[in-house]
């Protein structure tokens, strides 16, 4: 056990059935396998008729179950192996565009197919919602659609969602070595669904949230249309910057505005074995005191995860990590914390000064430095390379006080798997309006807290285990973090917090995990979606629903 902070129908029945009427009566993905081919062509010869490509290349990025590649496209930006086992359902198709007008014809023809479309860019999604439906579905993976555009002199860059932030962040280094975007610290993930949920990353207390940084954007709506801001309009703008682009069209690209950094930055990592409850209090207390309200330029990530006594034998304890960046020397940093934060114990050599991409490649790996990582690194997209994973978070307003820490610190290690990552705010997401985009959880929150496990074991009862040992100490942590609602973040995708069904309750069930993931920002949304898509094509288990009508 590891922690990581790591349909049947024959073919005599096909019969006679036009392949329209074949697609309008599927109700089961049991006959996917021997349908397949009959899918795909029908949807093929729509596309031809929908976009100015010819024929053949078309034919080259459909995907049904029966290609030999299917399998090989399915699992490459499949992130989380809880959903790639074989009763998962599996789409009946897998379109991978390679320009604007794809999309366009791929939104059309699903309409027309009655398919309903997942959309995937870098598939981190943690419940698998933009590869898996209950529903016939098809995944638009975007990954072809990975195209950089940098203006160093306007201090902006076009981002197509299909690439990934690796991308972003290298092609930003070929261009400037003193600019860099506000995103998350994992390479792989992609930016369409990142960027849509909000984008999160080490630069946020600076500079805040990624989609406070996005100044246009293109999407596919529902007709079929391709929309920037302009004509868009500023609702579906404010909604798709955080509101999650999947209730609300087929996002093809952000422009976003590039930020200022040092020449030379600062990264360190201190870890601490904690063999007593005080000891581990005092810790986390002073942690909780500082990493919010400290320099902005300065982030502080703690990471906290059960590991078993190097004093006493066989007793569980709790291993903290500290890992930082400061967007300046090293020098001034260990001046700040020493004041500060005493129990860190930083020192000028715990800290490695660096270029800011440097830094990134560091975030992902803390040896990348010592072995000579090059900045083309970031490009890899490390395919197939699944886990069996579960994500939960919360919000803290208040700091934890010390017996709670201690309730915290039993429950950790009686269970023994599940690890923390409290990521802090303050600084510049203070300053920023709930309302300004749907994300809402800014001011008057300390911290961010994700609840991780990974594991290896591929049977049922291990999920079952994993993801229990995760509900048990969520319930634990009730207590200490936001209530009425609980906040919980769109881009660590969470099913336990609700589903909805869109049946005739779809608004009721939408509202339980809206209010939850945009707080007061769920009402606007729903109005936003009900005029962009009023007949809920674009749908998932999470996604905005329509207000229902007075009949």
């Amino acid at each position: 056990m590891t922690l990581n902070a790591k349909i049947t129908m024959t073919k005599s029945c096909l019969g006679n059935l036009s392949y329209a009427f074949l697609l309008l009566t599927f109700s089961t993905f049991a006959v996917a396998e021997n349908a397949g081919p009959a899918i795909r062509a029908s949807f093929h010869k729509c596309l031809t008729q929908n976009t100015k490509t010819a024929s053949e290349e078309l034919s080259k990025i459909i995907f049904d179950q029966s290609n030999s590649n299917f399998n090989t496209v399915f699992q490459n930006l499949a992130r989380n192996k809880r959903y790639m086992i074989s009763k998962t359902p599996k789409p009946l198709l897998i379109f991978t565009p390679l320009e604007e007008s794809h999309v366009q014809g791929a939104v059309i023809c699903a309409k027309t197919h009655k398919l309903q479309i997942r959309v995937r860019s870098g598939g981190h999604d943690y419940e698998g919602v933009s590869y898996i439906s209950k529903e016939p579905f098809m995944i638009l993976d975007m990954f072809n659609l990975h195209t950089v555009t940098v203006d160093v002199k306007n201090e902006k860059a076009v981002v197509q969602v299909g690439a990934t932030l690796g991308e972003v962040y290298y092609r930003i280094w070929e261009k400037s070595k003193v600019h860099g975007f506000p995103a998350g610290v994992c390479p792989t993930v992609g930016a369409g669904g990142h960027i849509s949920g909000g984008g999160y990353g080490n630069m946020l207390r600076k500079y805040g949230l990624s989609v406070d940084n996005v100044i246009d954007a293109q999407i596919v709506d529902v007709t079929g249309n391709l929309l920037n801001r302009k004509s868009m309009g500023e609702d579906l703008f404010w909604a798709i910057r955080g509101g999650g682009g999947a209730s609300f069209g087929v996002i093809v690209s952000f422009t976003i505005k590039l930020v200022p950094v040092p020449e030379k930055v600062t990264v360190f990592s201190v870890e601490k074995t904690l063999e007593t409850n005080l000891s581990e209090t005092e810790f986390v207390e002073q942690w909780q005191q500082v990493a919010p309200t400290t320099d902005d330029r300065l982030f502080m990530r703690l990471l906290l995860q059960p590991v078993t006594s190097k004093v006493v034998k066989g007793m569980k304890t709790v291993k903290t990590t500290v890992m930082a960046l400061f967007l300046g020397g090293a020098d001034e940093v260990v001046s700040i914390l020493k004041k500060e934060f005493p129990l860190l114990g930083l020192t000028k050599e715990n800290c490695t000064e660096a270029s800011w991409i440097d830094s990134v490649l560091w975030w992902n790996n803390v040896e990348s430095l010592k072995k000579g990582e090059k900045p083309e690194t970031l490009l890899n997209r490390n395919l197939n390379s699944a886990s069996f994973l579960k994500r939960k978070s919360d919000y803290v307003q208040k700091a934890i006080p010390k017996d709670g820490l201690e309730e915290i610190f039993k429950s950790m290690a009686e269970l023994g798997d599940i690890g923390f990552v409290f990521n802090p705010y303050g600084g510049k997401m203070g300053e920023i309006s709930s309302d300004a985009t749907p994300f809402p959880h800014r001011k008057g929150n300390l911290f961010k807290v994700q609840y991780s496990v990974n594991w290896n074991d591929p049977t049922t009862e291990a999920a079952q285990k994993f993801t229990n040992d995760a509900k048990r100490l969520y319930s634990v942590m009730t207590p200490y973090v936001s209530k009425n609602p609980r906040g919980a973040f769109l881009a660590y995708r969470d099913l336990d917090i609700g589903v909805n069904n869109f049946g005739s309750n779809s608004f009721e069930e939408g509202k339980v995990y809206g209010t939850k993931y945009f707080n007061a920002n769920f009402d606007r949304l729903v109005d936003i979606k009900t005029n962009v898509d009023p007949d809920n094509f674009f749908r998932n288990d999470q996604g905005i629903p329509v207000r229902p009508t007075k009949s």
